[in-house]
């Protein structure tokens, strides 16, 4: 009787072991996927833009009510990727947006990067003076 009432207290310890680890898994899952679905919301806003100034840092907090109470924020950066070899104003070019997101957890302060390109049609004051 004792052998049995002791292997049994060893399984009921195991499984329960088993079922914190889960269970803080499933919360780690749960941060992350809100995480993810902010920081694509916010790159979206931030594609549609087309005010954004070019190589100026952007930076913001998440509305801990939509973060479901994580202390969360953001960062993104424009700038050209890539122009034609002689730009002229109405010929397209790309801009490339990085974003980082960050939020904690717990104490850990925990990020994730994005990255996005854009088409852009290019006005005069888009084109760098010609160095000669």
């Amino acid at each position: 009787m004792v052998v049995a009432t002791l292997i049994m207290g060893i399984a009921v310890v195991g499984l329960l072991s088993a079922i914190s680890g889960a269970t803080r898994n499933a919360a780690h899952l749960r941060d992350y996927d809100r995480v993810v679905q902010m920081a694509r919301f916010r790159m979206n806003e931030l594609l549609v833009n087309q005010q954004l100034p070019r190589n100026v840092m952007l930076q913001g907090l998440f509305d801990p009510a939509m973060a479901g109470g994580l202390e969360a924020g953001w960062q993104a950066q424009l700038t050209t990727f890539e122009m034609p070899p002689y730009p002229a104003p109405g010929q397209l070019a790309l801009e490339q947006i990085r974003m980082e997101v960050w939020w904690m957890s717990g104490s850990d302060r925990r990020t994730l990067a994005l990255e996005s390109l854009r088409r852009k049609v290019l006005r005069s004051d888009d084109i760098p003076p010609v160095i000669q």
